[in-house]
């Protein structure tokens, strides 16, 4: 038995060496389909950018939280120290003996300095949590720009389909008008708009 090679041409075989030796006919589809993919990256680097924003604030919103609980406890610190130097202030009021009054009134300006060392503490605490929150909030800012951007690359591929269905090559200002339109906010999200 002769070692003879037996190949099937399918009719998508056909069509592919046609397009290859006699140049692609259908030039329309060929240019939509290079525009669909360029901007399908475009809207996975947004994709990308706008997820990398909306994690960065999540992050600072969570430092945020950890650092105003951090004030709430210096308050809390605060107002003990307080309670405390009342009472020492009400034990030199309550006191007969010298020595007694003495020791209470200088426990009463210990607490006292103490307060005021807690009080720096926290408000200081308390202006890092203003930070944090500001810094989240440009992040979501800059997050809603990139998926903005991301959404119009996402329209503007769904609109090059319809172009290739229906052969409308009008709708491809279409296309162009709206991935313009993603590529402004990404250039926003870049600026930092």
């Amino acid at each position: 038995m002769p070692n003879e090679e037996f190949h099937v041409h399918g009719v998508h075989d056909h069509a592919i060496e046609h397009a290859a030796e006699h140049g692609s006919v259908d030039s329309l589809s060929g240019r939509v389909a290079v525009l669909s993919a360029v901007l399908a990256t475009l809207g996975a680097l947004m994709t990308f950018a706008g997820g990398d924003t909306q994690a960065k604030a999540q992050l600072y919103k969570n430092s945020a939280s950890i650092t105003k609980t951090k004030a709430n406890d210096q308050w809390n610190y605060y107002e003990a120290k307080g309670i405390k130097h009342n009472m020492a202030e009400f034990g030199a009021s309550m006191s007969t003996r010298p020595e007694r009054i003495e020791f209470y009134k200088a426990e009463a300006e210990r607490y006292r300095k103490d307060q005021a060392d807690i009080k720096a503490k926290a408000e200081k605490l308390e202006e890092e949590v203003t930070d944090w929150d500001k810094q989240s909030a440009e992040q979501m800012h800059l997050h809603h720009r990139w998926a903005l951007g991301a959404t119009a690359m996402q329209i503007a591929i769904a609109l090059s389909a319809i172009v290739l269905l229906s052969r409308k090559t009008w709708l491809l200002y279409g296309v162009g008008l709206v991935a313009l339109t993603g590529l402004a906010f990404g250039g926003l999200a870049i600026a930092g708009i």
